[in-house]
């Protein structure tokens, strides 16, 4: 018999996959919280237990696909033979991760909007700045950048990355777009 913590978190998981199907499919504004709470068949007691509003359980979702995402450009970039090559591979993962239309709904289309720019920023950071950082102080170990450019270039390869991301997102041909800003984002990181 499941203890009460782990029913706790089986209500909270089903919330956010239900949540993550819907918000992916219509968008935060064209789904009800009734409509989830009927999807995931719990009460709004439970919900409200686990999220006091709707924002909140968008959160939760969002950032459970921006943890995919992460694991999954990580785990492209850790593959690649030195820093440059991370920085390649993990940019050319986080654009396929764009084509994904749950990413392109929820982390990139609706994420700014619903959390507000700041906390969408915030987060982003949380989410990939400490890997950038991380590829970058690798750069260095390869004497490929002083250090001192690791702190202001990871701020601008983040802000390069997301709008990469915003770009491929919005596209009408999300495909092309992806391979125009992956040509682009080479040619950066050859400079470097």
């Amino acid at each position: 018999m499941p203890t009460q913590a782990e029913r706790t978190e089986a209500t909270r998981s089903r919330l956010i996959a239900t949540a993550r199907r819907l918000f992916a499919q219509k968008g935060f504004a064209e789904t009800s919280t009734e409509e989830i709470l009927s999807e995931a068949s719990v009460s709004r007691g439970a919900l409200y237990h686990h999220f006091p509003s709707k924002t909140d359980l968008f959160q939760a979702t969002w950032e459970t696909v921006e943890n995919e995402v992460t694991v999954a450009v990580m785990n492209a970039a850790a593959v690649a033979p030195d820093a440059k090559k991370m920085l390649e591979r993990g940019f050319d993962e986080f654009l396929d991760q764009c084509l994904n239309e749950e990413v392109q709904r929820i982390v990139m289309l609706d994420g700014p909007t619903v959390l507000g720019w700041d906390l969408w920023h915030d987060l982003d950071e949380q989410y990939g700045l400490g890997a950038i950082k991380s590829v970058l102080g690798l750069a260095v170990e390869q004497d490929v950048i002083p250090a001192t450019m690791v702190e202001p270039l990871a701020h601008l390869l983040l802000g390069a990355i997301m709008q990469a991301g915003m770009v491929v997102a919005r596209a009408e041909n999300p495909g092309a777009a992806k391979r125009a800003m992956t040509k682009t984002f080479k040619r950066i990181v050859d400079a470097l």
